[in-house]
């Protein structure tokens, strides 16, 4: 075919080059994704951009986004604004956010390295969370997305941490540390992204400029938390020891019980708050944390003191 003509497919081919089924082709165009295709005689003609419109949505639902956003951003662009930009823009959010590679890992090797005896519940949920991931037609062997991640849990556990309690410290961590993703985002969002975002979807240019600040800024992220962590883990981790350095060690728990008469009006309230069942335990639990908090209060205090003290002298 010359060069000049433009390609011309029917629906079977354009399935074929595109890697859609034709049932798919035709659903998209019933949800206005696709435009409609020529019409010649009994025939219908598709072009080149019937094509490229299939692989840009291909291309966004593998990038998670569902097919009504999908409508949402062609239509957008379909006004006279490119997708290009846009796509990079994606692009660089959901890219990988580390420099870390992922490797591969057998079931034996994994045995080897937490203690030589196999534990098919802590590998179900080693999958579960995503430190391993199956490898379609590889039964005895797993990818592994973050090596560090694992090989924390292997040292934890030659420290002689159960794995199950690995597996609930990372749970722990990754609710908060999805916190703080999301207030970054939402910090960064409002005072760097929202004058692209004030007036719809941006423009082509808007977006590549957009990418490149995402460029920028996804190291401050994980710079912050560096630091932060550092400095909390010097904080607590000498508080920790100087408690447990005590002449008379760690504070031993006491086996006498007292009983204590709370006003009714407290007691009230608590059991509107967490019903009957559960008010005495909601007063423990309280109780433990309030003295909890004092003595935490009171170690920075004398913390604070002592390096005031030394600091005079």
């Amino acid at each position: 075919m010359p060069e000049d003509v433009a390609a011309e497919y029917r629906i079977e081919d354009l399935a074929h080059h595109s890697g859609a089924t034709v049932r798919t082709i035709r659903a998209y165009q019933d949800r206005g994704l696709l435009p409609r295709p020529e019409r010649r005689g009994r025939s219908n003609v598709y072009g080149p951009a019937h094509l490229d419109r299939l692989h840009q949505i291909a291309d966004l639902l593998d990038r998670g986004y569902t097919l009504a956003s999908i409508k949402e951003l062609l239509d957008a662009w379909d006004t006279g604004r490119g997708l290009g930009g846009v796509l990079g823009l994606v692009a660089e959010v959901q890219g990988p956010w580390t420099d870390e590679e992922g490797a591969r890992i057998s079931r034996a090797e994994l045995e080897r390295r937490f203690g030589g005896a196999p534990d098919e519940d802590a590998l179900a949920e080693a999958v579960a969370l995503g430190v391993l991931e199956p490898i379609p037609g590889e039964e005895d062997e797993f990818l592994v997305p973050s090596p560090q991640e694992l090989s924390v849990a292997v040292e934890l556990h030659a420290a002689g941490v159960p794995l199950s309690a690995i597996s609930g410290h990372l749970r722990e961590v990754r609710q908060q540390v999805e916190h703080i993703a999301s207030r970054f985002l939402e910090f960064t969002t409002e005072h760097v992204f929202a004058r692209f975002l004030e007036n719809g979807p941006p423009t082509d240019s808007d977006a590549t400029e957009a990418a490149a600040l995402v460029r920028r800024l996804r190291p401050l992220a994980q710079q912050t938390i560096d630091a932060e962590l550092a400095r909390a883990m010097r904080l607590f981790a000498t508080l920790h020891l100087r408690q447990h350095l005590l002449a008379d060690g760690p504070p031993k728990a006491e086996e006498e019980r007292t009983t204590v008469t709370l006003p009714a009006g407290t007691m009230r309230a608590v059991r509107r708050l967490v019903g009957p069942d559960d008010a005495a335990a909601f007063v423990h639990a309280a109780t433990e944390r309030e003295l909890h908090n004092r003595a935490l209060d009171a170690m920075t205090s004398n913390h604070a003191r002592s390096w005031h003290v030394d600091q005079i002298d």
